[in-house]
């Protein structure tokens, strides 16, 4: 594209035309004119240099501007993929013809050399999810990092993008307070009591076993927390549900609470006797009640353990009270949660799991203490730099050392030393930096460098050791080791970080509170019932990404993971019980990501179906056809006015087509999205409108003329073109690895990536091998000028590998 400035005048722009026109044929063969023939017919209508739509003028054009502007072209290759272009009510070229087309670009492009090879990540903080992680890797402490870190701001979805993680004195702070909060936890500290609470989960769950529980047990809760020495500790009940309402005490209940599967304390509650003290006493009996549960004995060692507080289940028969709704009120339950204060009387400290990370030595008298502090810092520096060691980590690193040594002996020293490792900038942030010296445009990841960009890509957190002590012997960047590496990590249960961080953020099924149904229109809703959708949505991602399965399995697949609950809202009869377990489909319309109620429930509004959310998402997520925002000032409510009869959202958003600036989009979101019509809010199936009184029509016509009715016609005519879903995949996949925005010379890597997974039916091992062995991933653009002063600021000339 050929874009003029204030300077040219209508006149200038005249008189150039007819000489490029006369231009456009030189050098051009069969197959251009054949292909530009179809920008004559379709486009040139508005893309001309009168008109200027979209800043393009194709009249101004040559084949060879294919070259000259590959981002202007790889911009029209995603509008005619999606059908965005013609817009709709305008002529529209046969799905052959742009084929043919699209075709024609992109083996253009490709073999464009002239293009970036690479583009350039700044140096990068960790995000809470990654930091949470290493810490977990590095010193066996699972933190919550939403106690202490910030929330990141996302780019399209993704929250670890370089150019967002910015950097502030608050968030330093942050990042202090998690380091010695985690270095406590991990050090352990007989003489430091503390008091936490954990809180209770929606009290729908209460009334029946939860996924997960001890069996023949009800409702309850569980968490694990990390106890910093072996002594006695005092659990607190929060709440009973046992206050002025004595429907709840009708019966008697066994409370049971478990650590790590052992039971430590059983009491019963309700009966004859803790009815009347209520009815005779009201609060005070009830607070009796409570103190029975308060300040509960239990001896633990120290480390992270499993606690279960729960509810024996009991015959229905013996609840005088029960009935299918599950009356909360007339049941005890977990109303609050669980306080855990200590430790009391310590007898010291056990040898932990965190502890066996962190002392690779332990001093048997204090002049062994300053050698085997430095062999542990050094150890632990290593592996959370990510890189040998160098005398300067040392000197920094020792000085914390010896002041907590002074304080509070040897423990208390390296204590210092791992918060001061946790909160060093190596072990925050990580960036490639070029040799001192080289110049070139493009320089090559070391093998630590690689290493560090690999296990965040599949693991979302440090390198291991193995594949640490791998890339520091200078052996990574050997194909057939890198590629028995990336095996290895896909095999491992690290690798579900892919699902949660990558497919799950990607498909924007992360927020699925975001969207609360309205109570009274679907009373069989609850949060618990929300996350199911979650987990039958991480499951279902699992069993194909993780499996190694094609793809394109993740539209098409015949099977998804149910629980009772969850199987009787999609109208499936043969399941029970609250574990969820692998069942196959017979019904269609459940197969794949369009019939998950996850999905389904992102792209509504609370008290209504969106099919403009649900068919932006299918062209954004699934085609990788973005369509664009709304105009200003354009009114988008579609909800029925106060005192309007109800219409269908089928014949309000006719309406809004009507309006030729509206239809240019809406023509190729809605067809999509009312194809899906069928499903409600929350994911249900239905066959009437019930507020339009009115049978749900799913009959549409796709941009490209083709006739379709409902979710499994959609599905079918999705799947016809694997390719455009599996580069969608890809697209977004390579954007994550990178923790960058794709530019438009990425672009022909992606399109190779895809071409050879299709050799492999389109599995997850080969599209990240592709992106692992890509010059995207293995090069690094040198920084813009305006950066480089950054860049100086928080790296090193000399190679990190970090």
């Amino acid at each position: 594209m050929k874009r003029f400035t204030g300077l040219l005048s209508l006149v200038a722009i005249s008189t150039s035309f007819s000489a490029l026109a006369q231009e456009s044929t030189v050098g051009i063969n069969s197959a251009d004119h054949t292909q530009w023939g179809m920008l004559d017919q379709y486009c040139l209508e508005c893309h001309n240099y009168e008109d200027w739509a979209g800043e393009v003028a194709f009249d101004l054009m040559t084949p060879g501007s294919l070259m000259e502007e590959p981002d202007v072209w790889e911009k029209a290759v995603r509008k005619l993929r999606g059908r965005l272009m013609p817009p709709p009510g305008s002529p529209q070229p046969e799905q052959k013809n742009i084929n043919e087309f699209v075709s024609w670009v992109e083996t253009t492009l490709d073999a464009n050399n002239s293009i970036p090879r690479a583009g350039h990540v700044p140096v990068q903080r960790m995000n809470r999810t990654e930091y949470a992680r290493s810490v977990q890797e590095l010193i066996g402490v699972a933190i919550n990092a939403e106690d202490f870190l910030p929330t990141e701001i996302e780019v399209d979805g993704f929250d670890n993008i370089a150019e967002a993680l910015s950097v502030s004195p608050a968030f330093l702070n942050q990042y202090i307070s998690a380091a010695r909060q985690a270095a406590s936890l991990a050090v352990g500290n007989a003489s430091a009591k503390t008091s936490v609470a954990y809180y209770a989960p929606d009290a729908s769950s209460q009334t029946v076993y939860q996924d997960g529980m001890p069996p023949g047990s009800r409702g309850g809760m569980a968490f694990r927390h990390t106890f910093p020495a072996d002594a006695q500790y005092h659990f607190n009940l929060l709440g009973l549900g046992v206050g002025l309402n004595p429907s709840a005490l009708e019966t008697w209940h066994d409370v049971v609470m478990l650590v790590d599967g052992n039971i430590v304390f059983r009491g019963q509650v309700g009966g004859p006797e803790d009815l009347e003290l209520v009815d005779r006493l009201g609060p005070a009996g009830s607070n009796q009640i409570m103190q029975r549960f308060s300040g509960i004995p239990v001896d633990v060692k120290a480390g992270t353990h499993e606690v279960v507080v729960t509810f024996v289940e009991r015959a229905r028969s013996q609840s005088l009270w029960w009935s299918d709704s599950g009356d909360l009120s007339r049941m005890p339950r977990m109303q609050s949660g669980v306080e855990v204060t200590g430790p009391f009387n310590s007898t010291g400290i056990s040898m932990t799991p965190s502890r066996e990370k962190i002392f690779v030595c332990y001093p048997a008298s204090t002049d062994e203490e300053r050698a085997c502090a430095r062999q542990i810092t050094e150890n632990l520096a290593k592996r959370a730099f990510r890189r040998p060691v160098r005398t300067e980590d040392m000197d920094i690193l020792m000085p914390f050392f010896e002041r907590g040594l002074a304080e509070n002996g040897f423990d208390r020293g390296i204590e210092q030393v791992v918060a001061a490792v946790l909160a060093n900038p190596w072990f925050l942030y990580r960036g490639v930096t070029p040799e001192a010296g080289e110049e070139a445009a493009y320089f090559a990841l070391d093998d630590m460098e690689l290493a560090s960009r690999l296990s965040f890509f599949l693991w979302s957190q440090i390198p291991d050791q193995e594949l640490l002590e791998t890339a520091i012997a200078g052996n990574l960047s050997d194909p057939a080791v890198l590629a028995q590496q990336v095996r290895r990590m896909l095999d491992d249960p690290r690798a579900n970080a892919l699902v949660d961080n990558f497919a799950i953020k990607w498909l924007n099924l992360d927020d699925l509170e975001d969207v609360d149904p309205t109570p009274g229109q679907f009373p069989g809703y609850s949060n618990a019932l929300r996350d199911d959708f979650g987990e039958e949505a991480r499951r279902f991602l699992a069993s194909i990404l993780l499996a190694d399965q094609p793809v394109t399995e993740l539209m098409n697949a015949d099977h998804t993971f149910l629980n009772e609950r969850l199987a009787r809202h999609y109208g499936i009869d043969s399941v029970y019980g609250a574990q969820f377990r692998r069942v196959e489909l017979s019904d269609e319309r459940r197969w794949g990501l369009l019939g998950k109620s996850a999905v389904l429930l992102r792209t509504s509004y609370g008290d209504r179906t969106s099919p403009v959310l649900r068919g932006d998402w299918v062209l954004e997520k699934l085609m990788g056809t973005p369509s664009p925002p709304p105009p200003p000032n354009v009114e988008t409510d579609l909800n029925i006015p106060d005192g309007q009869k109800p219409t269908t959202l089928r014949a309000r958003l006719e309406e809004h087509r009507a309006n030729p600036s509206c239809n240019q989009c809406h023509g190729v979101i809605d067809p999509i999205g009312l194809a899906l019509e069928n499903y409600t809010v929350t994911g249900g199936w239905r066959d009437m409108d019930l507020a339009a009184q009115t049978a749900i029509d799913a009959r549409t016509v796709m941009p490209a003329n083709i006739p379709i009715n409902g979710p499994v016609e959609l599905r079918r005519e999705l799947s016809r073109r694997p390719a455009q879903f599996v580069q969608t995949l890809t697209e977004k996949l390579m954007m994550y690895a990178l923790s960058r925005e794709l530019e438009y010379f990425d672009m022909p890597q992606v399109r190779a990536i895809v071409q050879q997974a299709g050799a492999d039916d389109y599995r997850l091992y080969s599209i990240i091998m592709g992106i692992v062995n890509s010059d995207a991933f293995r090069l690094q653009a040198r920084p813009h000028a305006e950066e480089a002063a950054t860049v100086a600021m928080t790296t090193e000339p000399a190679r990190s590998g970090n």
